[in-house]
């Protein structure tokens, strides 16, 4: 059988260039390629600057319609075989960056999408923004939200934990292999899927006498 390219999206709402958030964002989705590539998947990988639509995601909610940049995003974003989303915490939460561009997704547009989460922060005492606000927000989209999500506070760069917690790269690697197979399961049942007959064309072959 031949397995098709797997497509998979990082999100990251860095504002600055270069930020933790893109490099937290870069190796999750390394940790995840590198597991598929294990199992012999072809995958395709894209990152999505958050801060380059600013502008454009401003526009969207004054005008109402997207700009042909953000669209495409946006669809390549619902699209994607799975969805890394990584965003800076202010405030205790998510940055309204992040928040707005999701918001703009249709509530059902990702739907089943295996979703690793990732959030960067200058203190560890941030690091229940995961299960406090991305964990809701993309019940909310409906998405399958990986197991492990990953919180990069500005210590956790170079540390390797101790013999009670895991250093990030640890941290990183279980959370894309964890993600990888949520990935690769997804897969499977697309292409079962599409083996299926919607019902509303059964209900057209059906020959009454």
């Amino acid at each position: 059988m031949t397995v098709r390219t797997l497509k998979l999206v990082a999100v990251s709402a860095g504002l600055s260039s270069p930020s933790s958030t893109r490099l937290l964002a870069d190796r999750l989705l390394q940790a995840t390629r590198y597991k598929l590539a294990e199992q012999e998947y072809a995958v395709d990988v894209e990152v999505v600057e958050l801060r380059d639509l600013a502008v454009d995601i401003a526009n969207n909610f004054v005008t109402g319609f997207p700009s042909e940049r953000l669209q495409d995003t946006i669809d390549r974003v619902t699209g994607a075989d799975g969805v890394i989303a990584v965003t800076p915490v202010f405030t205790a939460s998510y940055s309204g960056l992040f928040k707005s561009f999701f918001d703009l997704i249709d509530p059902a547009a990702l739907t089943r999408t295996p979703v690793l989460l990732g959030a960067t922060g200058g203190t560890a005492r941030h690091s229940l923004v995961l299960d406090h606000a991305l964990r809701p927000l993309f019940a909310y989209l409906r998405a399958l939200v990986s197991p492990t999500a990953v919180y990069a506070a500005s210590e956790d760069w170079g540390s390797g934990g101790d013999e009670y917690t895991e250093g990030l790269p640890a941290r990183i690697t279980r959370a894309g292999e964890e993600f990888a197979a949520l990935v690769a399961a997804g897969s499977g049942r697309a292409e079962e899927d599409e083996e299926i007959v919607p019902f509303e064309k059964q209900l057209a072959d059906l020959r009454l006498d």
